[in-house]
């Protein structure tokens, strides 16, 4: 009588969904090794693609935002954005954390930017959640936007005394499919040009 009992429990269980700190999984089956594959592929990317754009950012104000007139950084950034959106590989949008925006663009737009600022605005560093939009798989993901120098307040004069301003939100979709073979066996392109 006690194991069916388990047997049942350990079923709606599995059944209704695992919580892994902020990741909702579906049922367990539901979720393939092929999709469990594609979301760490995803999360190592929003790792890097977070790495290399904030480091840019600083690196950019640092060397050449000197007074309120010069082009903000973050602005700059937007355009970046936008075309990595175009292009078809992943989709990055600032966040306002503070509720005044200088933009009304960066005002959290659904349920996932709303939550992600709250979640960030709490103290959480990144928050997630996979997502299907259109019929297409995607992890979607928020970073903190920590305020790192006081050069940022030349153009943000309502970051003043804020250590925390806001995020980057990525949604990334899933690659789910292998890799084909020509691109198995293609070598890296400067080892093809003898370097």
């Amino acid at each position: 009588m006690h194991k069916s009992l388990w047997a049942s429990v350990l079923l709606l269980v599995s059944a209704a969904g695992v919580t892994l700190g902020t990741l909702t999984l579906g049922p367990l089956w539901a979720a393939e090794p092929a999709e469990q594959r594609a979301v760490e592929r995803a999360r190592r990317e929003v790792k890097l693609l977070d790495d290399i754009y904030k480091t840019a950012i600083v690196l950019i104000t640092k060397h050449y935002v000197e007074e309120s007139s010069d082009l903000p950084a973050g602005e700059a950034f937007k355009v970046l954005f936008e075309n990595m959106k175009k292009k078809g590989w992943h989709e990055v949008r600032l966040l306002d954390g503070l509720g005044e925006p200088l933009n009304d663009e960066n005002t959290p737009q659904d349920d996932f930017e709303r939550e992600a600022i709250k979640q960030v605005m709490a103290g959480k560093a990144y928050y997630e959640k996979l997502d299907t939009i259109d019929g297409k798989r995607y992890l979607r993901a928020a970073t903190v936007l920590p305020m790192v120098m006081e050069k940022c307040e030349l153009c943000h004069d309502n970051f003043k005394g804020k250590k925390v301003v806001g995020a980057l939100a990525y949604t990334l979709p899933l690659q789910t499919n292998p890799p084909s073979k020509a691109a198995k066996s293609a070598k890296p392109v400067a080892q093809k040009q003898g370097k």
